[in-house]
């Protein structure tokens, strides 16, 4: 496959960016996108010229931090990350536009790598269970009702990519966070902070800079594990009942 690449290209946060373009060829339909861009920088290195800065570590789909725009779409047209997304989802002679997430709460730090610690401050906040329970305790010794795990674990599946907030209009973070608060409070052992969860990651997600969540569904639709949108209603209903005690 021979392909046309327009590529952000920004030296630091403090710089100017703009799309460069780039020729490839020799690219096979089973290379992942991530090896195609490896071999971008491989022919950018052999002609001295700077590789493009972008974010990885697992690429099996786990950790999230494959984070690109691509042809407008967060981690490109298939529901998956993009260190899965396969060039035979493109075909030859494809021009493909490859951006990093556009929030102001994720400002880029080079190219297309951004700076995703702000959902770490909202984990930080409360995202937590901070009841020492020592060794892990037998698997039938807490009951949990079927669904409430089921609820668990579906919210558990969050890898903190951040597509959420790229596909949003408004740059909202609410299912991230909702997701987050969700798969602990419906738990026995994340009963104890329920409230205080809620409102203090809430708090702290609106301190980050994050727009605010008109139900547009589009971070539901982008997020390659599936969490539905109504997680969001989920947490509010549990932000409305925690404010209601703290007054």
């Amino acid at each position: 496959m021979k392909l046309t690449l327009r590529v952000w290209r920004q030296k630091n946060a403090d710089a100017d960016g703009a799309m460069s373009t780039y020729e490839v060829d020799g690219i096979s339909s089973d290379m992942s996108f991530l090896e195609m861009l490896d071999t971008l920088n491989e022919e950018l290195i052999v002609k001295g010229e700077e590789p493009v800065a972008f974010d990885h570590d697992c690429r099996e789909g786990i950790c999230g931090a494959c984070s690109l725009v691509i042809n407008g779409d967060a981690h490109g047209p298939e529901r998956t990350t993009t260190c899965q997304l396969h060039m035979r989802s493109f075909d030859d002679g494809d021009t493909i536009d490859i951006e990093p997430w556009r929030a102001a709460a994720f400002p880029v730090i080079k190219d297309l790598v951004v700076d995703r610690s702000a959902f770490d401050r909202i984990i930080q906040s409360g995202g937590y269970i901070s009841a020492p329970t020592g060794s892990a305790p037998e698997a039938h010794a807490t009951a949990v009702p079927k669904p409430d795990a089921d609820f668990a674990f579906e919210h558990a599946e969050c890898i903190g990519c951040g597509a959420c907030v790229a596909a949003c209009p408004n740059g909202s973070a609410m299912l991230f966070t909702s997701a987050k608060v969700n798969h602990l409070n419906v738990l026995p052992q994340g009963a104890p902070e329920r409230e205080t969860r809620v409102l203090d990651m809430v708090a702290q997600m609106d301190s980050e800079g994050f727009g605010g969540c008109t139900l547009t569904g589009e971070c539901a639709t982008a997020c390659p594990k599936g969490i539905p949108l109504p997680s969001i209603a989920a947490m509010n209903k549990e932000w409305l009942r925690a404010t209601r005690k703290a007054r």
